[in-house]
């Protein structure tokens, strides 16, 4: 199977009708790319790859939000299409409860961006703009010291994943916030939004 991103944003929509999951596909998406340019090979092929990868992660997460139900539902959903043991095997191994371990880059990529978009895109929603241009590592990791704050992103997950990739937290912080930056408008954190 060819990696088609058109066939995988179909496969999103199907699943996903929430606007918010769509767009935390979209923001783990843009980092994946970014990470391919940076830890694999740079090829268009590989890009696709990581960012198929990162668009499809939580697919089945809106029909299927159980514990017991995702990512598996979605594995087998992946398996009947078509899509790779290469993709598969890293959606599965970014849900720590699976018990998949992440072994290549891309995976460890996947579980290091997963929490993380989730968590920048709250920062910028709390920014008087709403927009990226105002967030930056500190700001995030200011947040990230506030348990009432986006409760539900795991923290521990945001520091073991760039542990896992070997990246200074900072670093990798900031890395994804210039990752989302080119796709602010998609994710309604341009600016243009604000109240």
């Amino acid at each position: 199977m060819t990696i088609d991103r058109k066939a995988a944003w179909g496969l999103l929509t199907e699943f996903t009708q929430s606007e918010s999951l769509r767009k935390h596909a979209l923001a783990v998406e843009a980092c994946m790319r970014a990470y391919a340019r940076k830890l694999a090979s740079g090829s268009a092929a590989e890009e696709e790859l990581w960012g198929t990868v990162g668009l499809l992660h939580d697919f089945d997460y809106d029909k299927y939000p159980s514990l017991d139900d995702h990512p598996y539902k979605g594995n087998e959903i992946l398996k009947e299409r078509g899509y790779p043991e290469e993709i598969r095997k890293a959606i599965m191994s970014h849900a720590e409860y699976t018990g998949v371990t992440r072994d290549t880059p891309m995976e460890k990529a996947l579980f290091a961006c997963d929490e993380l978009a989730g968590f920048i895109t709250a920062v910028a929603l709390i920014k008087p703009s709403k927009s990226l241009a105002e967030v930056d590592a500190k700001s995030v990791r200011k947040r990230m010291k506030d348990k009432a704050f986006a409760r539900k992103v795991n923290r521990n997950d945001i520091m073991n994943g760039a542990a896992g990739l070997g990246i200074d937290l900072d670093e990798h912080i900031a890395f994804c916030i210039e990752a989302l930056k080119p796709i602010a408008d998609k994710l309604g954190l341009d600016g243009s939004a604000k109240v």
